[in-house]
């Protein structure tokens, strides 16, 4: 399913917003957030789905169906139905997931999701592809061979051997093959033509972003959802498990366009996402660094940057990057040539559901990190004063 919008998020890019806050990435879904800890397993009606995933079962496919979300999200969510519902036919279970869903989706929200698959649906119909072969996952014309060795071993040994981590929890590796990088640009761009030839207004990457398109809103969801599934989701549950790296489920994929007549840069931000694929398509250009700050809870986003989280990053055509949505990021100005990315946001439902019983974010916030350290330093240095004080009791 894809759904949501931008580069990563919110505002002119370049430097911390005059607030000094960081704008949360503004998608068609919806943020969650947590405020109080709850039991581990979560309650949805007289049912309660299951806190780890049921990994021996194989759940139905559901691409044969008309549904408001994508077959895969039903997939995913069918390995924590509570054990009782596994065996039930599976218009019962589409009916208790989809509650679920919808939970998230207020009413207007609802309409708003109508209009946008007409909306998809127009264009679909309408729009004559320029390389149909895109519209189809080919692994082999589409990733460098290091890449696809790695996800063929599937190990955290294989994925370190072709990847480097120059700062903690940003990924950078060769991923696109060249051709392919061309020949999704030369598709965006024949896109860009029909919208200006048919006078249709499309929707961009997100309302800050004047220039770009939304990949699955012409064609190529579903080689997207194969994408993340077979692609990202295999790194992610090694190296984010903590922020849903294995339950990705969902994405919302699209292109992003900077330079002369472009947008120039991308303010300070997080994203709508869980992990972020960042990938350079070209073309020449000089500029648009990505600069990160540190991964931040909602209740931290806009606390400050220790020295260690300073990070800046010059984009290879090619090269990937790959970090958690809650990262905070933004990407400096373009100050010549053109600079094409494409940007994948990979979302998990079933993280959202189970952060809002959380309280300590510890295992991923640096702050929350930072946190913790110090009540048990504190907790430490009140310990030792009270046998010291001990100690001088007993000595007098």
């Amino acid at each position: 399913m894809s759904s949501g919008q931008g580069e990563s998020g919110g505002r002119q890019e370049g430097q911390l917003p005059a607030s000094g806050s960081v704008v949360t990435g503004g998608g068609n879904g919806v943020v969650f957030s947590g405020e109080s800890i709850r039991p581990a397993v979560v309650s949805l009606s007289n049912q309660r789905l299951r806190l780890n995933p049921n990994k021996e079962h194989k759940p139905d496919t559901y691409d044969d169906l008309q549904l408001d979300f994508s077959p895969s999200i039903f997939s995913s969510l069918e390995r924590y139905l509570p054990p009782s519902m596994l065996g039930m036919p599976r218009d019962d279970k589409v009916k208790f997931m989809r509650e679920i869903l919808l939970k998230y989706l207020p009413h207007g929200e609802r309409n708003r999701v109508q209009k946008h698959r007409e909306y998809r649906q127009k264009i679909i119909s309408s729009y004559q592809p320029l390389h149909r072969e895109l519209y189809t996952m080919h692994p082999a014309t589409t990733f460098v061979p290091s890449f696809l060795k790695a996800i063929s071993d599937n190990t955290e040994e294989s994925f370190r051997s072709i990847m480097s981590e120059p700062s903690p929890g940003v990924f950078t590796f060769e991923m696109l093959q060249p051709r392919f990088c061309e020949l999704l640009l030369a598709e965006v761009e024949n896109f860009e033509k029909w919208v200006n030839d048919a006078k249709f207004r499309i929707m961009r990457p997100n309302t800050m972003n004047r220039y770009g398109a939304v990949l699955d809103d012409f064609g190529l969801e579903t080689m997207l959802d194969k994408f993340m599934e077979g692609f990202i989701r295999p790194i992610s549950r090694v190296f984010f498990s903590e922020v849903g790296g294995s339950t990705l489920d969902s994405h919302h994929g699209f292109i992003v366009e900077y330079g002369n007549n472009r947008d120039v840069d991308l303010g300070f931000h997080v994203d709508d996402s869980e992990v972020t694929l960042n990938v350079c398509l070209g073309k020449q250009f000089s500029g648009g660094e990505l600069f990160f700050r540190g991964t931040r809870c909602d209740k931290h986003v806009n606390t400050g940057t220790q020295s260690e989280e300073t990070f800046d990053y010059s984009h290879v055509p090619g090269q990937a990057v790959l970090h958690r949505g809650r990262h905070r990021h933004g990407a400096r100005a373009t100050t010549s040539g053109h600079r094409i990315n494409l940007l994948l946001w990979c979302r998990s439902s079933v993280f959202r559901e189970m952060k809002k019983y959380q309280k300590d974010f510890s295992g991923w916030c640096g702050e929350c990190q930072r946190e913790k350290k110090e009540r048990q330093r504190t907790s430490i240095a009140a310990t030792k004063l009270e046998l010291l004080k001990k100690e001088g009791e007993s000595t007098t």
